[in-house]
């Protein structure tokens, strides 16, 4: 017969086992406790950060004045954007601001939105009247090159134009803009053939800086964050048309250079987008002239057989990247082109183009006025 074990019949022993078990109980217990609030609070959390960084409400776009006092701090700002519910929370938005590394706001007057989204509420902080007196201005005309900017910023700064075309085309600092305006900046601005990186993405407009020396990368800077305001208005129309941003402001630096103030730059948008269903070459003569690097009236017959990827007269399709800096008049017509068959257009000295359908009709318009072009020539 198996002998009994002692512990069975030990009250002692069997007190302390129940004892042990019911710890381990409470243990478990209290683990799982622990475990399913530190859970809750993790998606709880996570939904609460996802949701302010939503627009407070996107289906309203009433304007609500909002002044920034000279001298706000990042927290000063989000807590007033908060207060006057263009937020949903402050400290998500001025964690949001550290993570992007966004920086350059200006105090002064805004019109914003509940339905806006962070970038755009950050990109109008940079751009917004300041309430005193800006140490300097600088101005950027419709339809410059890059170059031709890098000229008025170094005359207006202490900057030569050799840096501030080497920050603009340095790869590194571009690939930082690209991560910081991915809504316009895109891997497409490295295109083997095109000459500058940011070409086309500096917006034409009036600039006011409020320090004696700014940093470069503010300056240029401010002009990128002005297209990216300006284009966002614009990136549901771009994408129904099955365009590229890149390829947007292509097209609309290629109306730029070849409208004039009187000029019906829809109808010259019909004319390229004619061309290009039809595969045929956009031969347009600013595209030559940026081939060459040249600034002046015309083209003769030996600047068309530039060799440059550039040179529409030579390759069908776009050029790699845009030629200038559109504006906004020319953006909107990229994307509002005229109805019609136009294949030609032709511009007189006065202003005026001549739009027709056929090569003859081209031609026709082209001797009765080429006489203009050569008195307008001889004037220079």
């Amino acid at each position: 017969m198996e002998k009994s074990n002692k512990k069975d019949y030990d009250p002692k022993f069997v007190e302390r086992a129940e004892e042990a078990r019911l710890v381990r109980k409470i243990v478990a217990i209290a683990i799982s406790v622990i475990a399913f609030i530190v859970v809750t609070s993790a998606i709880a959390g996570y939904f609460y950060i996802n949701s302010a960084l939503k627009p407070v409400n996107e289906e309203d776009h009433s304007k609500i004045n909002v002044t920034i006092p000279i001298g706000s701090s990042i927290r000063g700002i989000a807590q007033i954007l908060e207060e006057n519910g263009i937020i949903k929370d402050a400290t998500v938005f001025r964690y949001y601001v550290k993570f992007k590394n966004e920086s350059g706001f200006q105090a002064g007057d805004y019109e914003l939105s509940p339905s806006m989204e962070f970038r755009e509420i950050i990109a109008h902080l940079k751009t917004g009247k300041v309430l005193k007196e800006p140490e300097f201005t600088i101005i950027i005309p419709e339809g410059k090159h890059l170059e031709e900017i890098a000229t008025i910023i170094s005359k207006k700064t202490n900057y030569t134009e050799k840096e501030i075309i080497a920050k603009l085309d340095n790869k590194k600092y571009v690939e930082s803009l690209i991560e910081k305006y991915p809504s316009i900046l895109s891997d497409d601005v490295f295109n083997k053939n095109i000459r500058h990186p940011l070409e086309g993405y500096l917006f034409p407009a009036t600039y006011e800086f409020y320090e004696e020396n700014p940093k470069l990368e503010e300056i240029i800077e401010s002009m990128i964050a002005k297209t990216e305001s300006v284009v966002s208005e614009y990136l549901d129309q771009v994408k129904e048309k099955n365009l590229s941003v890149h390829e947007f402001l292509t097209i609309a630096s290629l109306i730029e250079e070849e409208a004039t103030e009187k000029t019906d730059r829809e109808n010259i948008a019909s004319v390229f987008y004619n061309r290009l269903k039809k595969n045929m070459p956009l031969q347009t003569d600013p595209t030559v002239l940026y081939s060459l690097g040249k600034h002046q009236v015309g083209i003769s017959y030996e600047d068309l057989e530039v060799d440059s990827p550039y040179n529409t007269y030579k390759h069908v399709g776009l050029p790699p990247g845009p030629i200038a800096s559109p504006g906004e008049v020319s953006m909107a017509a990229a994307l509002n082109p005229a109805e019609g068959n136009y294949l030609y257009f032709y511009s007189r000295p006065n202003g005026e183009t001549i739009f027709t359908a056929t090569l003859n009709e081209h031609n026709k318009i082209k001797n009765m006025y080429k006489h203009e072009w050569d008195e307008y020539r001889k004037s220079f």
